[in-house]
């Protein structure tokens, strides 16, 4: 398991790097897939892994070549805190199957807007 974790975590970040993507769209769907983990328990260990220092090496890269800007990240970074707080809140009192739906809804909006677009 530590191989197929490491595996995630590496596919997770690569993609992070590229896209800016990660938690949501590449780990919480593969520890559900291949590591065969609840929903809620694929989203709370994503989090958990994507607290402050993961993506460091990857910001300060952007930062080098003047692509990150601090201050929005900030302002991201502090909702982000807010919201992960209350998303955590509200998703434990839905069901698992409730959880992926809701998630696949999210992703297929996604995708028809990126298509549309």
């Amino acid at each position: 398991m530590t191989l197929l974790f490491l595996g995630i975590g590496l596919g997770g970040g690569i993609l992070s790097g590229l896209f800016g993507i990660g938690g949501g769209v590449v780990i919480v769907p593969a520890l559900a897939l291949l590591a065969k983990f609840p929903a809620k328990t694929a989203t709370g260990t994503s989090l958990g892994a994507l607290l402050l220092p993961v993506g460091l090496l990857g910001a300060w890269t952007y930062h080098r070549t003047g692509n990150l800007d601090i201050r929005a990240s900030l302002w991201i970074a502090l909702g982000l805190f807010i919201g992960a707080y209350l998303g955590a809140q509200v998703v434990q009192h839905l069901t698992d199957l409730q959880l992926r739906r809701a998630f696949s809804a999210f992703l297929v909006l996604v995708a028809v807007q990126l298509w549309m677009g």
